[in-house]
């Protein structure tokens, strides 16, 4: 995508992480935590962690996830150990896949 191109969003994903950004911002407040503080937690600057509480698409997905952990915000409603026992049931339906996906070809005209 050439540099003048802007990106552009689904509003679902747009509303998902302007959610997400809300859900850290709670969380820090209630902890009694700065802006300042969380930020040095994170290793980013403070005009990231606004960014990232305003649902800016932009910032890293690992950023949020790790500021959400951080504050104690659940993503996926369990907790750590339901979330390795959720990726596991994920790897054994990824496994039963098929290995490839192929595009559909000419469909076959079977009407005598």
């Amino acid at each position: 995508m050439p540099a003048t191109q802007k990106r552009t969003y689904a509003r679902y994903t747009l509303e998902g992480v302007t959610l997400l950004g809300k859900m850290i911002r709670l969380g820090r407040k209630q902890r009694r935590m700065t802006e300042h503080e969380l930020a040095e937690r994170l290793g980013v600057a403070r005009s990231t962690l606004q960014r990232m509480e305003k649902g800016d698409p932009k910032v890293e997905i690992g950023l949020m996830f790790e500021a959400a952990a951080i504050i104690g915000v659940k993503l996926f409603d369990v907790d750590d150990v339901g979330l390795s026992a959720l990726s596991d049931r994920m790897d054994d339906r990824i496994a039963l896949l098929p290995k490839h996906i192929y595009k559909a070809g000419k469909r076959v005209k079977d009407e005598f």
